[in-house]
């Protein structure tokens, strides 16, 4: 009798565990329906490697490996002894520039007065030509008239003597006006080129003052190069250098890790890329600490799959042809990070990325 109630029994048991199976399933298929996850991520910053812009010993250094800094703090200090000796150079040569510049510029317009002053002897000499030319008509009908009455006997030979030499003098007069505009002429044209020749003087000396202040700029940029500061808030690694040290220009002394903004570079298979959306919600899980709870959001998508990135990206073209799930990578910005996590959080760090896409 208890066999057969035991038998009876049987097949509600099988159901009960059935319908439990299929709740928890469908719980479980309801829950993670609405996500895509991927544990091809990782913590990445910027990495800013610190290099040398001038070649030169070193003087000091003034951070340690691993150390935080802050942007705008001293690492390195070259000696600038011959970078500060260049700087002195160039600030002479742009005083002697400029020294120049002034003297060909007063030359200049000095120049522009003599012209004036040759333009006002050129038409002086022109009106001495008018005024001579007047006597002369005068001069010239005054000996006809006598001339006329001498042949007539009505004037005497002191006469005719006398307005003969005056009318010599009236033409040499004239002649000499003559001579006196055309040398006038001419100078005031040789004055008008050498006028425009200190005009030219004067733009080659501003240009020479602007190259100058050019050298004069980089000495001085060259100098600000000796100082080598921290191009951001991070930490210190992979220091390379020694006080005393030779370096070259391009040198590597450090790198830099900006630890003060941090994302995770997720890379999902292409598959899930249909439901997943710039500002959606991710939840993140980092492999080196379990407890630690992140969010974030999906920030950008890269412009192509991972694989297009490669060092040798691969041509289906060629060859055998085998298809592949590709990776597209996803950028996911980390939100409400507090000193303590920035400090726990290392580029390169495994994660485990959830992407709520409902």
């Amino acid at each position: 009798m208890s066999s057969d109630k035991k038998s009876s029994k049987k097949p509600f048991i099988f159901i009960a565990i059935a319908a439990t199976i299929a709740t928890v399933g469908g719980i479980y298929f309801y829950v993670n329906s609405g996500f895509e996850t991927t544990d091809n991520a990782q913590i990445d910053a910027d990495i800013v490697p610190i290099r040398t812009s001038v070649s030169a010993y070193v003087q000091e250094v003034r951070f340690s490996d691993n150390e935080f800094v802050h942007r705008g703090d001293t690492l390195v200090i070259m000696n600038d002894v011959e970078f500060r000796a260049k700087l002195q150079q160039a600030q002479a040569a742009l005083e002697n520039a400029q020294a120049n510049l002034v003297a060909v510029q007063n030359n200049a317009s000095a120049s522009v007065l003599n012209v004036d002053a040759a333009v006002m002897s050129s038409e002086s000499a022109a009106q001495s030509i008018e005024i001579a030319r007047a006597r002369l008509t005068k001069v010239q009908e005054d000996y006809n008239r006598i001339k006329n009455m001498f042949a007539a006997k009505a004037a005497t030979k002191a006469e005719m003597d006398a307005i003969e030499a005056e009318l010599a003098v009236a033409k040499a007069q004239f002649a000499a006006s003559s001579n006196q505009f055309k040398a006038s002429n001419a100078q005031s044209k040789g004055v008008r080129s050498q006028s425009e020749g200190q005009k030219a003087m004067v733009n080659l000396a501003q240009a020479l003052v602007r190259q100058r202040e050019a050298e004069l700029h980089l000495a001085e940029t060259m100098l600000s190069y000796t100082t080598i500061l921290a191009p951001c808030d991070g930490v210190v690694a992979k220091r390379s250098i020694e006080v005393g040290q030779y370096v070259a220009m391009g040198s590597p002394i450090c790198t830099v890790v900006d630890n003060t903004n941090l994302w995770i570079s997720a890379n999902f298979k292409e598959t899930q890329m249909e439901a997943i959306h710039v500002g959606q919600t991710v939840q993140v899980k980092v492999d080196a600490y379990p407890h630690l709870k992140l969010t974030g959001k999906v920030e950008a998508f890269v412009g192509a799959t991972g694989a297009k990135f490669s060092l040798l990206p691969p041509d289906n073209a060629t060859g055998n042809f085998v298809k592949i799930v590709q990776r597209v990578p996803v950028r996911i910005k980390l939100q409400e990070l507090n000193a303590e996590q920035r400090n726990l959080l290392l580029p390169g760090l495994s994660t485990f990325v959830s992407v709520n896409v409902r």
